[in-house]
């Protein structure tokens, strides 16, 4: 199957595929990928997961200190929060998804699984083309072009899903009875909850720790200790994650200016959006919506940063 064909498909996933919820799990979807000549990037690491697919070529994957092969039909897993890179001097043709798990909207299982993925051994898998990871992969890619079709997003959602627990399933092996003894959070108190609302419903405001608090009648302090106690960020982090995520989503489905949309997210300067999202993101903004939106978009290298 020749996948270049479906290049134009990463626009679709991009549009309709970025929040995933299903048994128990709500998972945003950063960015979905298809890059016919990806060479080396830079060294650098995410807050969130990344898996990919070769389709073809050779080269090296460089994770935590450690080096691993990559060639046709290897599937490999950045974890959250370390270096990794990817090094090819011909170029490799990669499928490639990052995500997380939003925890407030998701099951205590869900939760187990993925913090068994943060800590597996396994990052650098040799896979079989017809195995289910890779055939729900060009599934999902085929019915990316099918946007006439009357159950066209129905049918994405639910392969993107798949295609995720299958990629997860790839490399945690995970028992029901393997985590017994974990504590883990409660759900989300209904104050907290309240509290993000407020933050996704007002990204375009300044959304200060004491006026959010002040909004809810309560400290400052207290505002901030609900957010390390159940979410284990800080309302800070918070805050600009989710301000990188709006943007993310913009630049994706939208032809607004990066302008318009450091204003929209919040951010008081174009500069200062551009360093924290290229920063989180290991892309700048302008770069980003190429990657993702522009059909003619078919080469990765750092050096063109």
């Amino acid at each position: 199957m020749d996948l270049t064909q479906f290049t134009s498909g990463k626009i679709h996933l991009n549009q309709y595929a970025t929040h995933l919820k299903q048994n128990g799990a709500s998972i945003h979807v950063h960015y979905w990928g298809v890059m016919p000549k990806h060479y080396d990037n830079l060294r650098h690491k995410h807050s969130f997961f990344e898996i990919c697919y070769v389709v073809e070529g050779k080269g090296k994957y460089l994770d935590d200190g450690q080096t691993h092969s990559l060639q046709e039909n290897t599937m490999f897993l950045s974890r959250p929060d370390v270096l990794h890179q990817i090094k090819s001097e011909q170029g490799l043709f990669l499928l490639y998804v990052a995500f997380e798990l939003i925890e407030s909207e998701s099951s205590e299982q869900w939760i187990r699984i993925m913090e068994e993925a943060k800590t597996c051994s396994r990052v650098s898998i040799e896979v079989k083309d017809d195995t289910t990871a890779a055939l729900l992969w060009k599934s999902m890619l085929i019915q990316s072009t099918k946007l006439e079709h009357i159950f066209f997003e129905e049918i994405l959602n639910n392969l993107a899903f798949s295609l995720i627990a299958s990629l997860l399933q790839t490399f945690v092996h995970y028992s029901h009875n393997d985590h017994h003894h974990k504590i883990l959070p409660e759900a989300c108190s209904p104050l907290l909850n309240q509290a993000t609302l407020y933050i996704k419903d007002n990204l375009s405001q300044s959304l200060k720790l004491t006026d959010a608090a002040r909004h809810f009648h309560i400290s400052g302090r207290h505002l901030s200790r609900l957010f390390v106690s159940e979410l284990g960020v800080s309302y800070s982090e918070y805050v600009q994650n989710e301000r990188i995520q709006r943007a993310a989503t913009l630049l994706k489905t939208t032809d607004l200016s990066i302008k318009d949309i450091a204003e929209k997210t919040g951010f008081t300067t174009v500069h200062y959006f551009t360093r924290v999202f290229t920063s989180a993101l290991n892309s700048s903004p302008g770069r980003f919506r190429a990657l993702y939106t522009d059909l003619k978009t078919t080469t990765y290298n750092d050096e063109a940063n």
